[in-house]
């Protein structure tokens, strides 16, 4: 795994992280205007040391329907206490005699549970991406940290935000998912013929989809953070409208408007998330992105990535942390904030902490989050 800078001094020199599953919470935020029609059946559910797909598993057993009719907005941590919606799709309307909560009670461990906070019927299934942002409560224990430090600290980051890194999470339990990507596209363009899609492997293609593009644009966001530019405008960026999905081409030297505009977080620089189209970032930015991508070490999951025409697209390269508010009592750190759906709480914390290590118990998450973060480069210029 390649070394991902940051751009403040982080203050806490060792924390742990997930001690219970109380201490990492996370609530789904989707508006739905619910119809009270329709043949899928909406549940809001509560659920503890549990990963959505298992849950949505469990849906699917208990509803007597496919997984294919089972539907979810965004894939939430296993050890912790997560809040998201489900949809099931029930064409007669028809719920079973038992409760939900009754027949997970009988496939669950020791530690693990759901509730259903909520129901109701609508005309559509709930679709991946659906929701906007999510909302963390995260506690930190065993602080090591000198306190006012940790409040400079965090003020800087609720005003200039943090890179929007891709989380260690994203590439496996330590960095496992990354020889699996190599290894899937050496045998993809070893062969003559071309990609074709296969539902049987559907999963298993996005997440050597997603692998490579996470870890080519981590590798261009970590040349900004480098230059101090991940949270500027240089000429040819294309920049990302905050909160949207739109995107514009900054062609020539940033104007006053862009600048002020930027240091207000109204929009923000971006990257490419690789793969076939019109590159849209020209002059200094597309340079330095070329000069990143030129490292013999990514080559292969960009053939990958035109082979399987995975599409062009754009992520901003900061993430701004929304309601942002703390409280540190005795060796323990509260945080609540607010991120972007595709954004990552674990990024935050290793802005502040050098050393953070999860519950040992938690097999496939264990590992600290501070062997990819070095000393600190250049600070926001706000």
């Amino acid at each position: 795994m390649m070394q991902l800078p940051i751009p403040y001094s982080r203050p806490i020199s060792s924390a742990q992280l997930k001690v219970d599953a109380a201490d990492f919470i996370v609530r789904e935020l989707l508006e739905i205007d619910h119809s009270q029609n329709g043949e899928h059946y909406w549940i809001y559910l509560s659920k503890t040391n549990l990963n959505t797909a298992y849950v949505a598993h469990l849906l699917s057993q208990w509803a007597g329907v496919p997984i294919r009719d089972i539907g979810y907005s965004g894939l939430k941590d296993r050890h912790a206490i997560t809040y998201q919606w489900f949809s099931i799709r029930l064409p007669h309307k028809q719920l079973p005699e038992v409760s939900f909560e009754q027949f997970a009670s009988t496939k669950l461990h020791d530690g693990e549970s759901v509730q259903i906070i909520d129901d109701n019927w609508h005309h559509r299934k709930l679709n991946r991406g659906t929701h906007k942002h999510n909302q963390f409560s995260i506690r930190l224990r065993q602080l090591q940290g000198d306190k006012t430090a940790i409040d400079e600290a965090l003020g800087k980051i609720a005003t200039c935000g943090v890179p929007n890194y891709f989380g260690l999470q994203r590439f496996g339990h330590q960095g496992n998912n990354l020889p699996k990507t190599q290894q899937f596209f050496d045998k993809l363009l070893s062969s003559p013929h071309a990609y074709r899609p296969n539902k049987k492997f559907a999963e298993r293609d996005g997440l050597m989809i997603s692998t490579a593009r996470s870890i080519l644009f981590n590798a261009m966001l970590a040349s900004r953070v480098q230059d101090g530019t991940w949270n500027q405008a240089i000429k040819g960026d294309v920049l990302n409208l905050s909160g949207t999905g739109s995107i514009f081409e900054q062609d020539d030297t940033p104007s006053g408007d862009i600048i002020s505009r930027i240091q207000s977080a109204d929009i923000h620089p971006t990257a490419p998330l690789y793969g076939v189209g019109t590159p849209r970032h020209t002059a200094d930015a597309q340079q330095k992105y070329a000069a990143v991508l030129g490292q013999s070490e990514l080559e292969i999951y960009q053939q990958g990535l035109i082979k399987i025409q995975a599409k062009l697209s754009y992520r901003p390269l900061r993430m701004m942390v929304r309601d942002l508010t703390w409280l540190i009592q005795g060796d323990e750190l509260q945080l609540n904030f607010i991120l972007p759906k595709g954004s990552f709480a674990t990024v935050v914390l290793a802005a502040l902490v050098v050393d953070l290590q999860e519950n040992a118990a938690h097999e496939a998450d264990n590992k600290t989050r501070s062997a990819s973060v070095p000393n600190r480069v250049k600070s926001c210029p706000l």
